[in-house]
């Protein structure tokens, strides 16, 4: 029998299609890459949203859960929006409303939620039947004109409805709450910006095209998180402005405060973004435990919903605040950096995008959205307007339209006969003027058409001036814009701190003249300098700062924001720190404890300052010297040279020997004179070059003879040789001084024991400090007690080096004088003329002493104010004191 069937290899063949294994899983896996790029991951630019977004505001909508309306319970929200837009389960959707409605994730909330929707600590939101949800205003604004053919709609996933595919947005939702999603070999990480700024660089985009990208930067200048912080540097937030890639570092916000013991408290107000604050309090507590971290005695988060981010962190003893703020910064979340990648859709594709990109596109669709309105505004305003023009044509013929509707059998043969009466009438104005209810035929009624169809054809000719004129349009978007950034703008929430190497600090702090001062307690502070007024002398004078118990001023100086000051301790340790680095406050307040700026121990403190204009002046550095002396007189001359690079931990300016201390620092030329003074009223003058140049590390050579262990220096001063202005002014502890001729103090070597500069008795007290001065000058005197006086230098009178002086100001009783320092007038005008600062300061450590028997006492007089000035002077407190 012959077998007829076919083989099996033949019928397979027919039915299979060879294919190259590569080629196809190439083709699948880049379809599959598409459809998550384009349909998940990734935001559209126009709108900023990604589709899961985008479905749950519409969906919300569309339920009428609008921010004027009640809330409605989460679950139906979700099973809206699942059941007919997003088929990708309920827990993606939920945790996306979640987010959108949590103010710590969300830099503008879209979301406005009742209920457990989380915490910043890391707590899960309740459940979703326990929520409820409604639209925020904001998300409103995204959703306006939707319904006006603003956009197009495309099927959903069972093609039964009609979703956007973006929505019409009013606010440049991209750059104001950013993005972040993982997709196929891509991502984007897209950083929160502050509403205001974004809207003023859309309008500056508006007024000027080709506007630059550093333009730009000088209206968004940097993200700006929900939860605050400190961005710290611009080098990378520049590179991601320019290049769509970068880097932010953000630090989170803190201050230091002193408890009623003495110990220090490092309070954490707010912590870098997306940082959960239990995880944090646990790494610093980890830290402590594997002894990372030094001088944290105790960690609490006392945060909450009301007061929001507290994190107090309590300090041993010993422990430098400064020291742990920098562990914290290295070792924690307390500083954290993102990568900023700014990958977003741009017409279905991936596009990486700079902040003119970012603000071009958006802008160049608000221009469609606009365009495509007023088209839609201008069609609905035509068909009304052809209706009403009919109904003018039937009030015109209304005796003959009524007679030939009640001769017609049915409404179909009504308007045929309407049509074909020949007033012009089409089929549309015919069916309208057959629905045309009775009372409109009154005559009030019949006027309001007519006003209607005038007001229409007003609206008709603006909306075509409009669409014939692209600036006009621009300018709808502008004002657009202007009544978001009205509604919903707010100030920045992150600080911008830039570092030394980025930017030119005079470019961005206001260069001012400011008085700083330190008290004996090591608190420090920098006030403007107008804020103190010009007295006479004798007068009663100021309170200059609140002090704690047994504290009071130190140190007075005055110097500019763009200046670098240099501390020199007792110890002979040297310290930086730019002028405005130290924090601001009034007259009466106390300041922040000086360990808190500069690295300094516990066991040392700040004896000496110097004013540098800027150390990276090379000319400069190199032809300056520093001049130390000591409270036993011992005295060094050093190269500006050697304290010109900083460093954070400080470095060693002098050895000091035991038993002694640095006492004074002062800037020369090369070209100085040097005037020593001690405590029993006795001073030397030598020159500048009988002090050779040495190292930092040196001790240094004598400089004047200290009488015995009660006795010692108590300040210096360097007069240029060539400048004849100057006189020097000594001032006692109980507030008497007086000025001499620099000329009555003889030349002579240094070491020698000086001669006499101030007549010493118990009732002026011991020498406390010397200056050389200039008439164009005043004195600033600060007592312990915190009280401060300015006086004009010229109405003090010039006396003999024998003499004890006037009486400068009126000290109450245990008073005694802490500081006195020199500053130029007040210019009479603006009263802000203050450019140069000296200071001489007490050392609070002297007792007293027997006074100089040779010393003539002087006369009586000199308690009397001196001629030409007025008596002594109260003055009225100011609001702060």
């Amino acid at each position: 029998m012959e077998d007829n069937s076919t083989p099996l290899e033949t019928q397979d063949n027919n039915r299979i299609v060879p294919v190259n294994i590569e080629e196809q899983m190439k083709t699948a896996y880049i379809d599959y890459s598409m459809s998550v790029i384009v349909g998940r991951a990734l935001p559209d630019v126009r709108d900023g949203l990604k589709p899961v977004h985008r479905r749950i505001l519409h969906g919300m909508n569309e339920l009428g859960n609008n921010s004027n309306k009640p809330y409605k319970k989460a679950a139906r929200i979700v099973g809206e929006v699942m059941g007919k837009y997003h088929p990708h389960g309920d827990a993606s959707i939920f945790d996306t409303m979640v987010r959108m409605a949590q103010d710590w994730s969300m830099r503008y909330l879209l979301v406005d939620g009742q209920g457990n929707f989380g915490s910043q600590d890391g707590d899960g939101p309740a459940a979703m039947r326990y929520v409820e949800a409604r639209l925020h205003r904001l998300a409103e604004n995204m959703l306006e004109d939707i319904d006006k053919d603003t956009v197009d709609f495309q099927f959903n996933f069972d093609d039964s409805l009609k979703e956007p595919t973006v929505l019409p947005t009013r606010i440049p939702q991209l750059l104001m709450n950013g993005s972040s999603g993982i997709a196929v070999g891509m991502a984007t990480n897209m950083m929160p910006h502050n509403l205001s700024e974004v809207i003023d660089g859309c309008i500056a985009y508006i007024d000027k095209k080709d506007i630059t990208i550093e333009e730009l930067i000088q209206y968004v200048k940097a993200p700006d998180f929900p939860t605050g912080g400190i961005i710290y540097g611009m080098e990378g937030v520049k590179a991601a402005m320019h290049f769509g890639r970068g880097r932010v570092v953000l630090r989170g916000k803190l201050r230091v405060d002193t408890k009623a013991s003495g110990r220090e408290q490092i309070i954490i107000t707010e912590v870098p973004y997306q940082v959960n604050r239990d995880a944090l309090c646990d790494r610093v507590g980890q830290l402590v435990n594997e002894k990372v971290v030094e001088g944290i005695a105790h960690v609490n988060n006392e945060s909450n919903n009301k007061e929001g981010t507290r994190i107090v962190i309590d300090l041993k003893r010993d422990a430098i605040a400064n020291v742990v703020i920098n562990q914290l910064y290295k070792h924690t979340e307390l500083q954290t950096s993102y990568g900023i990648n700014n990958v977003a859709l741009v017409k279905g594709r991936p596009r990486t995008l700079n902040i003119r990109d970012m603000i071009s596109e958006f802008v160049e669709f608000r221009l469609e959205v606009v365009t495509r309105r007023t088209q839609f505004e201008l069609r609905e305003a035509e068909k009304k307007a052809h209706i009403l023009q009919g109904y003018l044509i039937a009030l015109d013929h209304l005796d003959e339209v009524i007679a030939l509707i009640r001769a017609s059998s049915t409404p179909e043969i009504a308007k045929n006969s309407l049509i074909s009466a020949g007033w012009g009438l089409d089929e549309i104005q015919a069916k309208a003027i057959l629905e045309l209810r009775l009372q409109r035929l009154t005559g009030m009624e019949r006027d309001k058409i007519r006003e209607e169809y005038d007001q229409l054809m007003l609206l008709i000719n603006h909306l075509k001036e409009l669409l014939a004129d692209e600036g006009k349009r621009f300018e709808v978007i502008r004002q657009e814009l202007l009544e978001v950034k009205e509604k919903f703008g707010d100030e920045r929430k992150t600080e911008i701190t830039y570092l030394d190497d980025e930017v030119s600090i005079k470019d961005l702090i206001r260069e001012e003249d400011v008085v700083i001062t330190i008290s004996h307690l090591g608190y420090i502070k920098r006030t403007s300098a107008t804020e103190y007024r010009q007295q006479r002398r004798g007068g009663r004078g100021a309170i200059g700062g609140k002090t704690r118990d047994e504290d009071y001023i130190d140190h007075l100086f005055v110097a500019s924001t763009h200046h670098t000051m240099i501390f020199f301790t007792e110890k002979g340790r040297c310290y930086w720190l730019n002028v405005y680095e130290i924090p601001e406050g009034d007259k009466t307040s106390k300041g922040r404890a000086i360990q808190n700026l500069i690295q300094l121990p516990p066991d040392d403190k700040v004896r000496a300052i110097l004013d540098v204009k800027d150390l990276k002046d090379e000319a400069f550095v190199n032809t300056h010297h520093i001049v130390l002396c000591t409270k036993q007189g011992v005295i060094k001359k050093t190269s500006l040279q050697d304290f010109s690079r900083p460093r954070q931990t400080g470095v060693n300016a002098i050895t000091i020997v035991e038993g002694d201390h640095l006492l004074e620092a002062r800037l020369t030329d090369g070209n100085s004179e040097i005037l020593l003074a001690v405590r029993s009223g006795r001073a030397i003058r030598f020159e500048e070059e009988k002090v050779r140049p040495t190292g930092r590390g040196a001790i240094g050579v004598a400089g004047i003879e200290v009488d015995d262990e009660t006795d010692e220096v108590i300040g210096m001063i360097c007069v240029n040789r060539e400048d004849k202005s100057k006189t020097v002014l000594v001032v006692s502890e109980k507030g008497y001084g007086k000025r001499t001729p620099i000329d009555e103090y003889r030349i002579t070597n240094r070491g020698g024991k000086g001669v006499k500069t101030i007549s010493v008795t118990d009732k002026t007290g011991k020498l406390v400090g010397i200056l050389d001065v200039t008439e164009q000058e005043d004195l600033m005197i600060t007592c312990k007690s915190g009280l401060t006086i300015r006086m004009p230098v010229n109405g003090i009178s010039e006396q003999g080096r024998a003499t004890q002086g006037v009486k400068l100001i009126r000290l109450d009783e245990n008073d005694e004088i802490a500081a006195i320092t020199k500053l130029d007038k007040l210019e009479e005008e603006n009263g802000n003329g203050l450019h140069t600062a000296d200071a001489a300061t007490v050392n609070p450590e002297s007792g007293p002493l027997p006074s100089n028997g040779d010393a003539p006492a002087a006369s009586d007089s000199t308690d009397q104010p001196g001629p030409g000035l007025d008596p002594l002077l109260g003055i009225e407190p100011t609001e702060n004191e």
